[in-house]
């Protein structure tokens, strides 16, 4: 069984908000699985899919960002799931807007989602996307920049890093992250 998260905030003033990209990742798999997040247990909205021979949750954590990892802590005990079994997406200001990164394992490097989930899992060696939206220009403060909006450009951009990362997500239903990660950071 594999546990996909897309972090963010619930609740529609954050619809379309920087911080709420890894949401929009798990809602375009959920489209393309044609399921809906419609478990509300755990403190998040899930669905469990067979997915070929692979048992997949794809979760959305309803708790805010900052406590995501209370949500993900409750599944992965509930549903017995391995670290190895974890892939958590979201949005990170270190990279560019349009870029995203694979990575295996890492510090939460200032994202208190993933502070969160460090905590509440007991390691920083699980699967991750992270999704470039780039640091704030001029004296945007972080908090007001990741709860913005994306600009029109930015916003095609970030559709096609969506595609891209839940295309990676699908990858990985089949392939070791490894292997995901070599085909996708390229």
């Amino acid at each position: 069984m594999k546990l996909l998260v897309g972090l963010g905030n619930p609740g529609p003033r954050f619809d379309g908000t920087r911080h709420n990209i890894g949401f929009e990742v798990i809602d375009e798999l959920a489209s393309r699985f044609g399921v809906t997040l419609n478990q509300a247990k755990h403190k998040g909205i899930y669905s469990s899919i067979q997915k070929g021979t692979e048992k997949l949750i794809l979760l959305k954590p309803l708790t805010y960002m900052n406590l995501s990892g209370e949500s993900i802590g409750e599944v992965m005990r509930y549903y017995k799931i391995e670290t190895k079994d974890l892939l958590i997406i979201y949005d990170d200001l270190d990279l560019p807007v349009g870029k995203i990164r694979l990575r295996q394992k890492g510090s939460a490097g200032g994202h208190n989602g993933i502070k969160s989930t460090i905590a509440h899992v007991g390691t920083q060696n699980f699967n991750r996307i992270r999704i470039g939206v780039d640091r704030p220009k001029g004296d945007i403060p972080v908090p007001d920049y990741v709860l913005g909006k994306f600009s029109k450009e930015e916003r095609v951009m970030m559709n096609e890093m969506v595609q891209k990362s839940a295309d990676a997500c699908e990858a990985w239903i089949e392939q070791p992250f490894i292997e995901v990660m070599n085909e996708f950071n390229k």
